[in-house]
């Protein structure tokens, strides 16, 4: 074993001999050489709820089956007057798109999307993700999360929006887009146009959440206190980082590793020591432990470094996401329908709408009668029901579907449609 990885001496000796027990296994079964050539541990934190096969997509209009085509045919869907079948034409009589985002969205920023041909569902496709009530009920599944999540979460910290979420932002000031909602919970839309209405459908990553008092942190500041908590995890994660691991995206390069890689943002380590990671408790309810629903007094109890001890009865923070499983706030469910009601037009990018709460939207778009257009690699699902009935002579300003790359397509769309094409800040 090298030098560098040895274990700290701080760490406690099961977790100690676990974790170099570890270490060595996956160097020596895993050829794995550091500090050159490990392979990258990456992926967004997402759930898949539906994985079945989708059909391929029926390209409509038939000339935008290229990027040139496409453009032309999104052109006119978004620049086409309101339709005369539209249930309820918005208020001001101007043409509202709302746009519905999903996963593809941030393939160019370094991030996976699920069915393309390198996605995370195509590559693992016995991956289980965490349910809620599976990580709320389960002091041991909550170990092996945020053990993962720990490997994880740096390339998520260090991505940034790509040139489809700087367009979105540039069709927002053109007027173009009245609202955006997204699936996504790497934070890129508000980031790069904070001035365009966006609702977080599934939520954020960039906070964490009691589930007791619902206080907010930071996740950077968890990150840290999981650091502090597990020193072996950190060094490991550290010489990771040095070795240059997460500068690849070449998921064969990560199998031979012996390493997978899920939708949930988090790395997977076959034989990992996941019953050694420690967790911080919730510092609200630490400081004052709440009176709990049945009127009952809460206890937090954590051990002598602070992490989150398995008598207490509250404490337990959890990402700020809507978990596999887990319900959509009310009022979130009410302003996505508000956003939907309150257009003439639907573009979905990015997305196969394997989500319900993502597939429901739009569902309603179309018994509103409102066009839908569809820019997203590969199929889409319940799409043949999305686009039944278009007209032959359809050019766009009823339907379109497009089979393309969201950043390269969108700063052209935003150039031919006249605006200025400003790219990142």
């Amino acid at each position: 074993m090298p030098p560098s990885w040895v274990v700290p001496e701080d760490q406690s000796r099961s977790e100690r001999s676990e974790m170099t027990s570890f270490i060595d296994g996956l160097t020596l079964r895993h050829n794995i050489e550091l500090p050159s050539n490990v392979s990258s541990m990456q992926k967004p934190f997402m759930r898949i709820p539906y994985t079945g096969p989708l059909p391929p997509p029926v390209i409509i209009p038939r000339s935008a089956n290229t990027p040139s085509g496409a453009i032309h045919a999104l052109q006119t869907f978004l620049s086409a007057p309101n339709s005369p079948r539209l249930q309820t034409p918005p208020r001001d009589g101007n043409r509202q798109t709302v746009l519905l985002t999903g996963a593809g969205m941030s393939v160019a920023s370094g991030l996976a999307d699920y069915r393309g041909t390198t996605g995370t569902y195509t590559l693992n496709p016995t991956y289980r993700p965490i349910y809620y009530n599976e990580f709320i009920s389960n002091h041991e599944a909550r170990k092996r999360y945020w053990a993962r999540s720990f490997l994880g979460w740096t390339n998520l910290y260090k991505a940034r929006p790509n040139n489809a979420h700087w367009a979105v932002r540039d069709l927002g000031e053109m007027g173009v887009l009245r609202s955006v909602i997204t699936q996504n919970v790497d934070s890129f839309h508000p980031i790069a146009h904070p001035l365009l209405s966006t609702l977080e459908l599934h939520g954020y990553l960039r906070s964490l959440i009691c589930i007791t008092c619902h206080t907010l942190l930071p996740r950077q500041t968890f990150q840290s206190s999981l650091s502090a908590l597990n020193p072996a995890w950190a060094a490991f994660l550290a010489e990771i980082l040095a070795s240059g691991a997460l500068s690849t995206e070449n998921p064969d390069e990560r199998r031979k590793k012996g390493l997978k890689t899920n939708p949930d943002g988090d790395v997977d380590l076959p034989n990992a020591p996941y019953t050694t990671f420690r967790y911080p408790a919730c510092p609200a309810c630490l400081a004052h432990p709440p009176v709990l629903k049945d009127g009952s007094q809460s206890r937090v109890e954590v051990d002598t470094d602070g992490a989150w001890a398995a008598r207490s009865t509250a404490g337990i923070l959890k990402p700020a996401v809507v978990m596999f499983g887990e319900s959509i706030a009310g009022e979130v469910k009410a302003a996505a329908e508000e956003a939907v009601d309150s257009a003439s037009r639907m573009l979905v990018v990015g997305s196969s709408l394997a989500t319900l709460s993502a597939l429901r939207l739009v569902k309603r778009a179309k018994e509103r009668r409102m066009p839908i257009g569809v820019l997203n690699i590969g199929g889409v699902r319940g799409e043949e029901a999305f686009f039944a009935g278009v007209g032959g002579g359809n050019r766009g300003e009823e339907s379109v579907r497009c089979s393309e790359r969201a950043d390269v397509v969108l700063p052209e769309l935003v150039r031919r449609m006249g605006g200025v094409r400003r790219g990142g800040m």
